[in-house]
């Protein structure tokens, strides 16, 4: 179409439909025609936030806008990365909260590093202070869905201290992840339609931020050189082994894969268009994967039952007010204490849910 002031022009017949839907021009028909009077065009209400469209897609009124937590810095402290995934959301979704397998997948962007107290980026990488590939994974339920906490083995000082890297589910397809020392982190995983998902990665602080183009360099999700204009189809894909480079995997890079993006959705994509979970082996480390299975399938039992959506009952959490964390913590303090605001806290309960939800938990499992 078109878009042409006030309103949308169709490029078939010339129609034009304002904001609101109603027909205003149809230059196909007979100055005395009334067919305009008779035609609408479905609309919904959208808010600009955030370097994105929000769109209400509910049949009642939209509700007051709760932007994200990115939304709340200037526009220029926010990047964004935008790239198509071949497979079902859930399947990403999982990976953006799966903390152990970037131990292993994104070893060589994220190497140990016995210099530093945290996650600390440089152009190329995040160096982590922590080489231990097996976390222990602890898991808060919340009214937006639920906190988890990587708790790892640090490269120093190992008997006083804790590395945690905690991440937030925000229901249905949000994740913000773990923050480096120059910029916060949140992914949308969008799904498209059964077998194919939008991923978004923002990339975001309040001071520092990251420049637009660096950040898509870092990924390696450059539009025009990584990503297709328009589709946002990946140039690594299955079709070409995401371009993988056994060279440089003999030289100590440990997928050959460029960019930490392609390199989750070669494992991702690899599963099938919709992966079998019954043929799921769990472990340990799957212990948040296992609850978002969980929490959205009581989710969507609810909504079938007429009960409103996750995270829309009162009382709510400011999505604004929401924030991941990563760094050193005293050996044996409570992460569920940490960075947590009071709102947020008087209403989370003590994350540990109820006999029902754990049989449920473990069925999954199983």
């Amino acid at each position: 179409g078109r878009n042409e002031e006030g309103g949308l022009r169709c490029l078939y017949h010339g129609w034009k439909f304002d904001v609101d839907g109603n027909a205003v021009e149809m230059s196909s028909e007979p100055p005395e025609s009334s067919l305009h009077a008779t035609v609408k065009a479905k609309a919904y209400p959208v808010h600009e936030a955030g370097g994105f469209v929000w769109v209400w897609l509910g049949d009642a009124e939209a509700p007051e806008f709760d932007p994200p937590n990115w939304a709340t810095v200037p526009a220029e402290k926010i990047s964004i990365v935008k790239m198509h995934a071949a497979c079902n959301w859930a399947q990403v979704l999982e990976g953006s909260i799966d903390s152990s397998h970037s131990s292993s997948l994104h070893s060589a962007n994220m190497p140990t590093a016995t210099d530093v107290s945290g996650s600390t980026a440089t152009e190329s990488v995040w160096l982590r202070p922590s080489a231990d590939k097996s976390p222990r994974i602890e898991v808060q339920r919340t009214p937006f869905g639920f906190r988890y906490a990587a708790i790892r083995k640090p490269t120093s000082d190992a008997d006083k201290q804790d590395y945690v890297r905690m991440t937030l589910f925000v229901a249905p397809f949000t994740v913000h992840i773990p923050s480096t020392d120059q910029y916060h982190l949140s992914q949308m995983l969008i799904p498209i339609d059964d077998f194919n998902t939008m991923f978004y990665w923002i990339a975001w602080h309040p001071d520092i931020g990251i420049e637009q183009d660096a950040w898509r360099r870092f990924c390696g999700a450059e539009v025009g050189t990584d990503v297709e204009p328009i589709t946002f189809k990946k140039v690594r894909s299955a079709e070409n082994n995401y371009l993988q480079d056994r060279v440089a995997m003999k030289a100590g890079d440990f997928t050959g894969i460029y960019g930490i993006p392609a390199q989750d959705m070669a494992m991702w994509e690899s599963m099938g268009p919709i992966a079998d979970r019954g043929s799921d082996k769990l472990g340990f480390s799957d212990k948040a994967i296992m609850t978002f299975r969980t929490v959205m399938y009581r989710a969507a039992l609810a909504v079938e039952q007429g009960e409103p959506a996750i995270g829309a009952t009162s009382p709510r959490v400011a999505h604004a007010e929401l924030a991941s964390f990563e760094g050193m913590v005293p050996k044996g303090s409570d992460w569920r204490e940490i960075n947590v605001s009071d709102n947020e806290r008087r209403i989370a309960g003590d994350g540990r849910g109820n006999d029902a939800d754990q049989a449920l938990t473990d069925e999954l499992s199983r």
